[in-house]
């Protein structure tokens, strides 16, 4: 049956959106679905063939879509990450992407037999990672902080270095192939790299500088910004031939670096615009994959995979961490850890496009290569990662910790009383005083909305795995326990009560909200506010024999609120109401208490002496 064009392009994007979800519901990259799903729809079923519905116009929208990914990518390297996250993050950058790239190229030039130029290619293509794979691994598997950050900044850092690197080989490939003579190789080499490094560099401040003194209004930046990157990367391609690619790699990461500019909000757009035109994309070029290449490249695909994955990895992994301080454990962990994500199979379509042009037969094996680098990794690792990390004990310990939803004063006086407890606690707020003196306090803050696709890779939550909303902010804590319910589950989601006015029936939250007020014995956050005002703090007190619940209660008139109680077993919960407890000794109570226990208050009427108060 013969369907029209519209009728496809709707269905690739209901199937993208399905295979976003079924990667939310799974824990899993959702690039492995998205493959998935094009290789179902593509050669398998035969429902999609991409050339038929784009024609001509296929290649320069997988060229466009490419540019955005690129750029998304460069957004996210700063200069000071790289400094400011260890020497085995450092040195893995550049040991690693070596590594990788030298075993890569003489992996698929000697077993596969394909030409330097497209071995050469393939090397550097297969260094990247990227966040987009290893942020939903960690959260399934959940290696200890240490081991957590190492893989999640070099995803984050490989990305864009990454693809630069693809970029500048490529470049320097076709450059090559344009010159019948040394020198005017050289020359369109040269030319490509200045136009790319020089245009991206004045397009990135010219970009930062109408961000940063508001040049476009706030419902622009995103668009603008879309738009006028378009504009370069096309400008760019007409002045130098495929520079474009690297003249908005450069332009990210100059706008990235600058001072003041607003580039948060830009990286948050990307999110809904993976959802439609990034899955789409890869919809669209795994329908490509053909089945014969795959099985022309014969058991020799297997064995360049197995040189990336056991022996590339482990000695960029083992050379790296020498001289820091982790254990052989940690560095095998490390060495079975590498996902290749969205870049590898974007930019290698792409290339792979642009070197048969130009008549390299052997292009053709890159992208069922590189494809089939990603599904083995991706599905390899994603299914022994959490396996291997209990194997190997390094993964983390009951994730019994918080994220805290507002760094407001009555926020950071809980943190404080979990923290000395020894509790993993990390606050989220969009207000810069709120999380400049939760820094002050020594406290892991997260400055951003924690529902945004930033907070998706930057967001540390190690050990993490309840919820609590101490915030004023109505929308953004029901976006919150919307989000989090489906991630921790209803039970370790908590937020407050409403306040009277919100009680009305115009003001009510939705049900599936509604089930998780309470905390704190039913006090809003008006109320918590105000008692932090009056002088009321957070403490911690000992239980014993000698000083009972019941002693707690009077000492305090009743006017005490428990936060969490600690037991016996060191399993600390959030209250919900003080009748459901019976502490016994031994416990721990973290409370806000009045200024003075009525106790001290008699005493200081009375002259007496007070008695020492419990710890």
């Amino acid at each position: 049956m013969t369907v029209s064009t519209v009728f496809l392009l709707a269905c690739i994007g209901v199937l993208s959106l399905f295979c976003q979800w079924l990667a939310w519901r799974v824990r899993m990259p959702a690039i492995l679905f998205l493959l998935a799903g094009g290789i179902a729809a593509g050669p398998l079923l035969g429902f999609l063939d991409p050339e038929a519905v784009f024609g001509d116009l296929l290649f320069p929208l997988i060229s466009l879509s490419v540019a955005i990914i690129l750029f998304e990518g460069s957004l996210t390297l700063r200069y000071d990450e790289i400094r400011g996250h260890g020497k085995m993050v450092r040195n893995l950058i550049p040991v690693g992407s070596i590594v990788t790239c030298f075993i890569g190229t003489l992996a698929a030039r000697w077993i596969l037999d394909v030409s330097w130029e497209v071995a050469l290619l393939f090397g550097a293509i297969s260094i990247v990672t990227g966040p987009t794979v290893i942020a939903p691994l960690l959260r399934s598997v959940r290696p200890d902080a240490k081991l957590a950050n190492i893989l999640r900044w070099e995803g984050i850092i490989i990305d864009p270095v990454g693809a630069l690197l693809a970029v500048l080989v490529f470049e320097g490939i076709i450059s090559w192939g344009q010159g019948n003579v040394f020198g005017h190789s050289m020359y369109i080499f040269g030319k490509t790299l200045a136009v790319g490094f020089v245009l991206g560099a004045v397009a990135g401040w010219l970009n930062g500088i109408a961000l940063r003194k508001h040049l476009l209004p706030q419902y622009l930046h995103n668009a603008g910004t879309l738009t006028f990157m378009l504009g370069v990367y096309a400008l760019s391609n007409e002045m130098a031939h495929e520079s474009g690619l690297l003249t908005v790699t450069v332009m990210g990461i100059w706008m990235a670096n600058m001072k003041q500019v607003p580039i948060d909000s830009i990286l948050e757009f990307k999110e809904s615009l993976s959802v439609l035109l990034i899955s789409a994309l890869f919809i669209i070029l795994a329908a490509r994959v053909e089945f014969e290449a795959i099985a022309q490249l014969g058991w020799g695909l297997v064995a360049v995979l197995a040189l990336l994955m056991l022996v590339a990895r482990p000695v960029s992994i083992f050379l790296s961490a020498v001289g820091t301080s982790l254990t052989w454990r940690d560095k095998l962990f490390l060495s079975w850890i590498a996902p290749r994500g969205i870049v590898a199979a974007a930019v290698s379509a792409l290339f792979a496009f642009q070197l048969q042009k130009l008549g390299y037969e052997s292009a053709g094996a890159l992208v069922p290569l590189v494809f089939m680098l990603i599904i083995a990794t991706v599905t390899l690792q994603s299914l022994t990662a959490r396996p291997l990390a209990k194997l190997l004990n390094v993964a983390e310990p009951a994730e019994y910790g918080f994220l805290i939803l507002g760094a407001n004063p009555v926020a950071r006086k809980i943190a404080l009383a979990l923290k000395k407890l020894e509790v993993p606690v990390t606050l989220a707020d969009t207000n810069w005083e709120n999380v400049k003196q939760a820094r002050m306090d020594d406290l892991q803050v997260y400055f951003g909305n924690p529902v945004s696709e930033h907070a998706s890779t930057h967001l540390d939550l190690t050990g993490i795995g309840n919820l609590l909303v101490i915030s004023p902010y109505k929308h953004m804590n029901s976006l919150a326990t919307y989000h989090f319910l489906d991630w921790f589950g209803k039970d370790s989601v908590l937020t407050l009560a409403e306040g009277d006015q919100d009680q009305k029936a115009r003001h009510q939250t939705a049900e599936k909200i509604q089930l998780t007020r309470g905390l704190f014995g039913g006090v809003s956050y008006a109320k918590l506010a105000s008692l932090a005002s009056q002088g009321y703090s957070v403490k911690t007190t000992q239980l014993s024999e000698e000083f009972t619940f019941d002693d707690f209660l009077e000492k305090y008139d009743r006017q005490a609120i428990v936060l969490f109680v600690l037991d016996n077993r060191e399993h600390i919960s959030p209250v919900k109401s003080v009748d459901d407890i019976k502490p016994e000794k031994d416990w721990t109570l973290v409370s806000l208490v009045p200024p003075q226990a009525r106790k001290e208050r008699k005493e200081r009427d009375t002259g007496e002496s007070p008695e020492p108060a419990p710890a």
